[in-house]
């Protein structure tokens, strides 16, 4: 099976849990939405899109290695917004300034970052894909828009640098993955920076992940990030997670 294998890295980074309250919390390893968002950027593909964004959804399947969680960050954060009161639609921030001047209150709330994460993503292309993996390579080495790590203001700290390799599974992609020179030797020294085991996360089989491993401790979880509606904010999938020693 071909893949496509890139790197994430960052000081700061946040990938989007359920929200509850004025609570914004942030899970450990990217989601599924935000995978496909980065690639959409990449593209060049934009939310009015819709038909793309669908082609990116249903064409491709993600499988994550995290070396390394990071340590948690929280902000936070005071806004000024109207209240929803009424029949007033506020389309801009610019609105919610002028028009909404006399309803403005004060709203609280706490979102939470991933500080010095590293993440390995590796992509396979369903049969229906609409981007073959090396349109997707050139893609994030020359992205049509900004790439972020989940929030805008979490932008990357080193080159994505993509690679394509044939494997037997997610995981022998993930693990051979050639580590570029910039970072890796500060990487190798700085040895607070990896956990000391590493998390595989991977949709599809079970056993897509590798068939040689012994994969009785592989747990299937449920995240929500899988776009189901964009229209009613949906989404929902399960996912397989299994954690084992570190070897990088």
């Amino acid at each position: 099976m071909d893949y496509l294998v890139f790197r994430l890295y960052g000081p700061l980074a946040s990938w989007g849990d359920s929200a509850v309250g004025g609570t914004r919390r942030s899970e450990y390893y990217p989601g599924r939405s935000a995978l496909l968002g980065l690639l959409g950027a990449a593209l060049g593909i934009t939310r009015q899109q819709d038909t793309e964004q669908q082609a990116l959804n249903t064409g491709y399947q993600f499988a994550i290695k995290q070396l390394c969680s990071g340590a948690t960050l929280r902000d936070y954060h005071t806004v000024q917004a109207p209240d929803s009161v009424g029949k007033q639609v506020y389309r801009t921030r610019r609105d919610e300034l002028t028009t909404g001047q006399d309803r403005l209150g004060t709203v609280l709330s706490s979102r939470e970052y991933r500080c010095d994460s590293k993440w390995l993503v590796a992509v396979k292309a369903n049969p229906t894909a609409r981007w073959a993996l090396s349109e997707l390579a050139a893609a994030l080495r020359k992205p049509r828009f900004q790439l972020s790590l989940g929030r805008k203001a979490c932008v990357l700290a080193a080159p994505l640098a993509p690679q394509l390799c044939t494997a037997q599974g997610y995981k022998a992609a993930l693990d051979n993955y050639e580590h570029p020179q910039i970072l890796d030797e500060q990487w190798q020294e700085q040895r607070w920076l990896r956990d000391a085991t590493a998390v595989y996360c991977w949709e599809g089989l079970t056993a897509d992940l590798c068939a040689e491993s012994d994969l009785s401790n592989a747990q299937q979880i449920q995240r929500h990030d899988q776009p189901v509606s964009r229209q009613r904010w949906q989404f929902s999938r399960a996912q397989h997670w299994l954690w084992q020693e570190a070897s990088v």
